[in-house]
């Protein structure tokens, strides 16, 4: 079972799989399937 991220806009719950995804310049970016809230470049660790 995979972590899960609560969506700030509409509270829903997904697992981290399934609403990150990597950006070859080690940013992610947050797409909820629920409400279709984005957020681009979020910087990691290693970004």
């Amino acid at each position: 079972m995979m972590p899960t991220v609560k969506c700030p806009s509409c509270m829903a719950e997904k697992e981290i799989d399934g609403v990150l995804t990597a950006q070859s310049n080690q940013n992610v970016i947050f797409r909820c399937p629920n409400c279709h809230y984005e957020v681009k470049d979020i910087q990691t660790s290693k970004g």
